[in-house]
């Protein structure tokens, strides 16, 4: 299994994916899932590949090749025609494969991110399916997932806004993405990949890979655990109602639960100040 994600702010692009892969319970590897493709000053393609290894290799070399002769991508006039360029890679690498796959009960099951950006135009994030297509992420949806998708995309909704998220915020999204879902997914694995992309840089200035054991990587993990339990403190405490008094009346049922505002830490700043913000229209 493999998670990737690619996230498009007004600052530019930040890139993520993880490295583990498998094909059954004793068959467990590390495969890089990022691919750079630049031509400094010129244009810069970063792809995030999951689906069959053997298949996306096939379509990462043909690009390569392309690339390195000045063709294919090396001549895209857009992010658009990228996408199309690898769109047309993955059909190829279909007509060679998928009919001896499927033959043996494997499908062609093939998925990319592209995000970068060409000398002229702003830059972009598009995924590209198994038949080929792309689609473009946009200023309302600015991510995009493949893989192991649906443990990593609740902060992502929560949190990503394409107008006020810094490069630095999102890298720190991108990294709880996949700090969530390799929490809840076996499969899921490191080394994490993580590229940050500013607007009109053209080349890449700012990658890391966090292996396992890395401290800044547990750090981000330990942290975040830290601060959810410290923020599920802070709501409004469950109280449960049991039993009434003899004589009076039967309590509305949704009444039995009752939600009431903890009482302050005065350690905590952030606690106090939301204690004393006046009720917002709804509240009780």
């Amino acid at each position: 299994m493999t998670y990737c994600v690619g996230i498009w702010t007004r600052q530019g692009l930040v890139m993520a994916s993880d490295s583990r892969t498998n094909a059954g319970h004793d068959q467990v590897n590390v495969a890089r899932k990022m691919h750079v493709f630049e031509q400094p000053g010129e244009r810069v393609f970063v792809l995030l590949s999951s689906g069959s290894l053997s298949c996306t290799q096939s379509i990462i070399t043909l690009l390569r090749r392309d690339f390195d002769d000045g063709k294919g991508l090396a001549q895209a006039l857009s992010l658009y025609d990228a996408a199309r360029i690898i769109g047309d890679e993955v059909r190829r690498v279909s007509d060679m494969d998928r009919a001896a796959l499927e033959r043996d009960e494997f499908k062609f099951n093939v998925n990319l991110i592209v995000g970068g950006q060409v000398r002229g135009e702003r830059p972009g994030l598009f995924i590209v399916y198994p038949q080929g297509n792309p689609l473009q992420a946009s200023e309302d949806s600015p991510y995009l997932q493949i893989g192991e998708t649906k443990y990593g995309r609740p902060i992502l909704d929560r949190g990503i806004r394409f107008d006020r998220t810094t490069l630095e915020e999102a890298a720190k999204y991108a990294l709880l993405s996949l700090d969530s879902t390799m929490r809840s997914n076996v499969t899921v694995g490191p080394p994490v990949d993580l590229l940050a992309y500013g607007v009109d840089e053209l080349e890449i200035t700012r990658q890391r890979r966090f292996t396992a054991n890395d401290p800044d990587l547990v750090k981000i993990g330990v942290r975040w655990e830290q601060a959810l339990r410290q923020a599920v403190a802070r709501l409004p405490q469950i109280r449960f109602r049991v039993g009434r008094d003899a004589g009076q009346p039967q309590a509305p049922q949704e009444e039995s639960i009752v939600l009431v505002e903890p009482p302050p830490n005065p350690s905590d700043p952030a606690a106090v100040q939301a204690s004393q913000r006046p009720p917002e229209r709804g509240d009780r």
